[in-house]
């Protein structure tokens, strides 16, 4: 039977294959701005026929309807990072949350999360009968490889992109054609504080340098302060769209990358049309599974490696918080310490995390103690750069009063006092 003959046999529409999820199931969906979300609702609509579904996914940027109240007896998510839609279920009992590096995930698939269904998108098949995963390879190649089950929504709209990052036909089950727009990721308002920060944190970008970004304001920020570098390059876990920019104006080259030259890498992509039609077809961007792309004895490859971080607090040690407020979940760990790791091993690598000095003006981001209950995501050994609007701190090889010292200089003026009695108290001496 050739691939058409293949396809053809195996095409159906979306309410059938549902029918092919059963009770008990664990289903794996495709990360991000990949999600099938035409799968999903035929799921969600035939949720009278399920008992006890798991739902395995990081960032869902759908709805998410199976992690609503009322749907309890037919689905429960198991979040290995949580996103807006589902972080009320976590709250209230009616999920799970599993911590994990995001580069450990493809091999839960073998171990202590076995999948029985896998649900998709990709292109439609090229001629050589490949169809690609687009803007999410991460964990979902894994998924498609181990799953007993592969539903894929086949989306002309999904950008084909290059690199490890198709499957053949015949390791999908079956296909429901669905042509919708993928999922966008809008762009983030940058207001003065994180143009500041954007500012701060460019300083410690050098000409050549290889950069991990992560997504939001600051981010973004930084590439606006980053037009009068020359040949930088991208190793990241993702990126949107102010990479693109970069990209056109000839700032971002990759052309002194060590590893991969002259190859954008990442594992996802999340942004506008923009990201996604300069994604399209691209020889130059390479998408990879999580498990190569965030390991860091693969990043550390890359000389002069700088990844760029965000988080919910740090203490005076300079440990960092950047998942939980207290032992309330609202993200994960994603890559955070991947890069961190990879980049401290890289020659001339820096690891910088960056943040607002408040929230919202109300609280300091730098704390005596982090929250009681919070998660620890990266440890006092590891942290090198703090920075905010105020300024840069650098940690690593300080003693703890050289620490707590420089990153009370970062902190807000309005909590300054507040920290400086601390720092008295505890190392008794005079700020």
């Amino acid at each position: 039977m050739s691939w058409n003959e293949y396809y053809a046999a195996h095409t159906m529409t979306a309410e059938a294959a549902a029918a092919l999820i059963h009770s008990g199931d664990r289903v794996v969906v495709q990360h991000a701005c990949g999600e099938p979300s035409h799968l999903l609702d035929a799921m969600v609509a035939n949720a009278a026929a399920y008992e006890n579904v798991e739902l395995v996914h990081m960032v869902a940027m759908g709805r998410a309807e199976y992690a609503q109240p009322g749907m309890e007896t037919h689905f429960r998510h198991n979040a290995l990072f949580v996103g807006g839609t589902t972080r009320a279920a976590i709250a209230q009992g009616r999920g799970d949350f599993t911590p994990c590096f995001f580069s450990d995930v493809p091999g839960f698939f073998e171990t202590t999360l076995p999948v029985d269904v896998a649900l998709v998108t990709v292109t439609p098949p090229n001629e050589d009968g490949k169809c690609s995963l687009g803007v999410s390879v991460d964990y979902t190649l894994a998924a498609v490889k181990h799953a007993k089950t592969v539903i894929a929504q086949v989306n002309r709209n999904m950008p084909f992109t290059h690199g490890p990052s198709t499957v053949d036909v015949t390791d999908i089950h079956c296909f429901v054609p669905f042509d919708a727009p993928i999922i966008p990721l809008a762009p983030p308002k940058i207001g003065p504080v994180e143009e500041a920060i954007g500012k701060n944190v460019a300083q410690l970008v050098r000409d050549g340098d290889t950069l991990q970004l992560g997504i939001g304001a600051i981010p973004d920020a930084v590439l606006k302060f980053l037009t009068e570098k020359k040949d930088l390059g991208i190793h990241s876990e993702m990126f949107s769209d102010g990479v693109v920019d970069l990209a056109r104006a000839g700032v971002i080259t990759n052309a002194r990358k060590t590893l991969h030259p002259g190859k954008y890498v990442a594992t996802f992509l999340m942004g506008t049309q923009k990201l996604y039609d300069f994604a399209d077809g691209n020889p130059n961007l390479y998408l990879a599974p999580v498990d190569y792309v965030n390991d860091p004895f693969v990043i550390a490859q890359n000389d002069n490696m700088v990844s760029i971080n965000s988080c919910v607090q740090v203490d005076l040690m300079g440990q960092v918080a950047s998942e939980s407020i207290g032992p309330m979940q609202i993200s994960g760990t994603g890559g955070q310490v991947d890069f961190i790791r990879g980049a401290a091993r890289s020659r001339g690598g820096r690891a910088i995390i960056a943040m607002p000095s408040t929230v919202k003006g109300k609280t300091s981001k730098i704390v005596s103690v982090l929250d009681a209950g919070a998660a620890v995501t990266t440890c006092r050994c590891d942290v090198d750069y703090v920075v905010t609007e105020y300024g840069i701190a650098h940690l690593k090889g300080r003693t703890l009063r050289e620490r707590a010292r420089s990153l009370i200089q970062i902190a807000h003026p309005d909590f300054q006092d507040g920290l400086k009695a601390e720092f008295e108290r505890r190392f008794q001496t005079a700020y």
